[in-house]
């Protein structure tokens, strides 16, 4: 994967962390908005999304393979 494929991917990863956290953040009470909870909601969000990605790449990944594999 080239620089400019990464570009792309990282770019799509932090949109959709940065989707993730706002959904997060409006789904949170008003009360329970405080600056510590919004950074962990942050962080949590970047973690998710990567994980996911990650999960999702690999097994997409893996049936390429055994698609491959038919042929």
């Amino acid at each position: 994967m080239d620089s400019q494929q990464m570009s792309v991917l990282e770019a799509i990863v932090k949109e959709t962390a940065e989707a993730l956290f706002q959904k997060w953040a409006n789904a949170l009470p008003e009360d329970q908005r405080t600056e510590e909870n919004l950074n962990n909601l942050s962080k949590n969000s970047i973690e998710s999304t990567y994980f996911v990605v990650k999960v999702f790449m690999d097994k997409f990944n893996s049936e390429a393979e055994v698609l491959k594999s038919k042929d």
